[in-house]
């Protein structure tokens, strides 16, 4: 565009100055300058800044650096099975909120998906869930994006940070394939897509700021975006408890749920939270930071011939520690990753371990990662290295997350949890869960676990207390149904209950029976089905006492029921759609597609809910 003196009110200087002036600016720059002079031909109030346009120059009002900040809105999408996506997604609201921005905020499942063609600037949040897969709260966006009614997508811009763990083989897949499906639709890459593993912070951080420096230099800010924050959160005197920050939560009672000649071990966990100021609802779990078995670091440490009391760094910012309190409560030896072996690999001399990671060898490397811990590594293999290098290969330790079994409007400061003791052998050793052994041999009343609360929005009581419940679970998967019903029988919930809960044997592994028979007995609990596996000669699981309830299955959910599934996902969980999606058919007379349409609505109504692992 080029100004002529004749038809313009400047002078021949400022058309000169306009003329070499406009062809530099970008388009937020233009966009800026124009609600700029806006503002102050309409007599608002000045700022400090002063306008690029010389002898007609004006100060900005503050209004205009805020509308200037939203000429592009932000849509932050985030898809998440256990919470921790969504807790990022709530984190980076606010630093862009901060900083000025318009931000939407919201889950795949609330998103209309055909506005997507309407975002400018979208950053997506995923998980993965299971082999690859999007979890529950991703399903219908994932599927509609990669289907032929996805619109162009070439006035978007977006960035990707995706969560997984990197001992599965889909490492992060969803938010891989929500990277390469965007790109193809034609958006623009705003910044480059984070895989985060389970110690997924420091990633988080790196790829948040990243974003931020991105958008504001289209804006036409400089400097670092985590230095300057345009607004500061009011400090608060009570300490704030998180992931970040856990609190070390007192044991007030550890007891064994299971009878005499049960083959497992199911401990019953009462956690002080006085003084914590964390607060939950029914269908939240408790993240627990564990500790490494102590006889497993010393194996360690005698196999690498180290000095127990060697210091190394264990963080970023280069706090020191012994290499065995590192071992026992920083780092992760209990998994085996490829990532992990590619990088010893380079500490040994023995060929065969890059042998193994050959890609022609994918099968044989699965079947090494499975049910090996480090120390099967370092004696396989002949890892040599120092302390600092070791661990420097070496993932944070990951917290473990277990299903709140407590209401807190029933016990107050408290939090009570069901975890199943972990115990196996393999390959010629026994091996045991990380956090699940340490609760039921080494945590004792009076000891402290540090704990923070994972909040889980996608399994959540009705917020009406009169609509039926159906919840169903095997095991410790039954945790979040005693905290629903206490919380309904601390509000007086009215709406009909039904639990399915199946285990092992009767006598020895009905983990909470007299609390259930109360309930049944006061009505908080309308109707139980049970399956106790082990006590028939045919084994029936929960998935059976489904079908064969199913003409009054099929009835509760014509009436508006919401259905819960807590447990195993590969097995428990799958099993249990595969009999819903039975009763639809059978009962409601739906073909097979149509069962799973009517499923999949209820879940993006929230009437299918999923807590599965």
């Amino acid at each position: 565009m080029q100004f002529q003196v004749e038809n313009s009110p400047f002078t021949k200087e400022q058309v000169e100055y306009l003329n070499r002036l406009l062809p530099t600016l970008t388009e937020a720059q233009k966009i800026w300058l124009s609600g700029c002079l806006s503002a102050s031909f309409s007599g608002e109030s000045a700022a400090t800044m002063e306008s690029p346009v010389g002898e007609g120059s004006s100060t900005a009002p503050a209004s205009v650096k805020e509308s200037a900040a939203a000429v592009r809105e932000v849509t932050v999408l985030f898809g998440s099975q256990t919470g921790n996506g969504q807790g990022l997604a709530d984190e980076l609201t606010k630093k862009l909120e901060e900083k000025d921005y318009t931000v939407t905020l919201s889950s795949m499942d609330d998103f209309k998906p055909k506005s997507i063609k309407d975002a400018e600037d979208l950053l997506i949040i995923a998980s993965t869930h299971g082999e690859g897969d999007p979890p529950d709260n991703a399903l219908s966006f994932y599927e509609f994006l990669h289907s032929k009614r996805a619109p162009k997508l070439q006035d978007v811009r977006f960035s990707v940070l995706s969560l997984g763990d990197s001992s599965y083989e889909y490492f992060c897949q969803t938010g891989k394939d929500f990277d390469k499906r965007l790109e193809e639709l034609g958006a623009e890459r705003l910044h480059p897509r984070v895989d985060c593993d389970v110690d997924f912070e420091d990633s988080a951080e790196e790829w948040f700021e990243g974003v931020l420096t991105k958008l504001n230099a289209s804006r036409g800010e400089q400097g670092n975006a985590a230095a300057s924050q345009a607004k500061v959160a009011e400090a608060s005197s009570a300490p704030v408890y998180s992931r970040k920050k856990p609190f070390d939560a007192e044991i007030l009672e550890n007891l064994n749920l299971n009878g005499r000649g049960s083959n497992k071990e199911t401990r019953h966990l009462e956690l002080d939270l006085e003084s914590s100021n964390l607060v939950y609802e029914p269908g939240d779990s408790l993240g627990i930071f564990p500790q490494n078995d102590p006889v497993l670091v010393d194996q360690l440490i005698e196999a690498m011939g180290w000095n127990h009391e060697e210091s190394v760094q264990v963080d970023k910012q280069g706090e020191l520690r012994s290499v065995r309190e590192a071992l026992l409560s920083f780092f992760e030896i209990t998994r085996l990753t490829k990532p992990l072996l590619e990088q010893a690999a380079e500490l040994t001399s023995n060929e065969q371990l890059k042998t193994l990671l050959e890609p022609e060898r994918k099968e044989d490397l699965k079947e090494y990662l499975e049910g090996r811990d480090l120390l099967d590594l370092i004696q396989d293999y002949e890892i040599q290295a120092s302390p600092q290098e070791f661990v420097t290969l070496l993932r944070k330790i990951p917290p473990r997350l277990y299903s709140i079994a407590s209401s807190l409007k029933a016990n107050p400061d408290e939090v009570h949890l069901t975890i199943g003791a972990l115990r196996y052998d393999a390959h010629g050793r026994s091996r045991s869960g990380v956090c699940s052994v340490q609760c039921a041999e080494r945590s004792q009343p009076g000891d402290t676990l540090p704990v923070y609360i994972q909040h889980n929005p996608n399994f959540k009581l009705p917020e009406n207390p009169d609509t039926p419940i159906i919840m169903i679970g095997a095991g410790t998967g039954v945790a979040p149904y005693r905290a629903f019903l206490e919380e309904r029988e601390e509000i007086g919930a009215e709406g009909k209950t039904w639990l399915f809960f199946g285990e092992q044997h009767f006598r020895s592994d009905f983990l909470y029976q007299t609390e259930w028979q109360k309930w049944l007995k006061e009505g908080v609990l309308t109707r139980m089905d049970v399956a106790f596996s082990r006590d028939t000669e045919e084994k029936v699981y929960v998935q059976h006492r489904m079908l064969e309830k199913g003409k009054e299955l099929y009835q509760w959910l014509i009436e508006g029921a919401v259905i819960y599934v807590c447990g195993d996902e590969k097995h428990m969980a799958h099993d249990v759609q595969n009999a819903l999606l039975t009763v639809l058919e059978q009962e409601g007379g739906l073909e097979k597609e149509e069962a799973e349409d009517y499923l999949s609505k209820m879940r993006q109504e929230k009437r299918y809910q999923r807590d599965v692992y």
